[in-house]
């Protein structure tokens, strides 16, 4: 074979590498920019479902604090509440992201962790507000409910913030990685130009 044809073959087997390569890396960034909307939108509905239940409880709980409404009525809120934390850490343990979604996830599992406990003690003093009316135990059952309930207002909080986290995920940013290797930064590159004298 002539040289004079094994050229053009040379460089349409290193063109047709290099779009392999492109091809490939710009269908990982395509992957990852799914898999963090899904993330995303996963989290968006997790987080509006978390704030109904968490939103609802803690304004009944501050009824019950100020003593607008009798904590006899605080049990039903209690359990289902506490149902809905168990279902809500279930689903975000199950979460499922980039790398760089891992740590929302456990942020959002450790404050309905919090939560849950925040629930607890609200628990503990509407059962002490409901058995004893009189005394030091009525101190003892305010002082719980109002420190489950502020608690739980803080768990709300960092959840909600964990979700604009979440809605600042970057996909570019993920698999900026894999494009650098194939065109690095020009900041990169020493500019030996500008030391020269003319």
């Amino acid at each position: 074979m002539e040289p004079v044809l094994l050229l053009p073959l040379a460089a349409f087997i290193a063109l047709a590498a290099a779009s392999l390569i492109i091809l490939r890396r710009a269908g990982r960034l395509i992957a990852s920019s799914r898999e963090i909307q899904g993330f995303r939108a996963t989290v968006r509905d997790l987080d509006q479902r978390i704030g109904i239940s968490l939103d609802g409880a803690a304004q009944r709980i501050d009824a019950v604090r100020r003593q607008q409404l009798p904590a006899e009525g605080l049990g039903d809120t209690v359990a289902a509440t506490a149902d809905a934390i168990k279902r809500y850490t279930d689903e975000a343990r199950a979460l499922k992201g980039p790398p760089e979604a891992e740590a929302i996830a456990r942020d959002i599992v450790s404050d309905l962790d919090r939560a849950k406990r925040a629930i607890d003690m609200v628990e503990h003093g509407a059962t002490i507000l409901e058995s004893v009316r009189r005394g030091g135990r009525e101190l003892e059952a305010q002082t719980s409910i109002k420190r489950g309930y502020l608690n739980l207002i803080h768990a709300r909080e960092a959840i909600a913030r964990h979700a604009a986290r979440a809605e600042a995920l970057d996909a570019s940013r993920s698999s900026r990685r894999s494009w650098q290797s194939l065109a690095p930064e020009l900041t990169d590159v020493p500019d030996d130009a500008s030391n020269h004298t003319m």
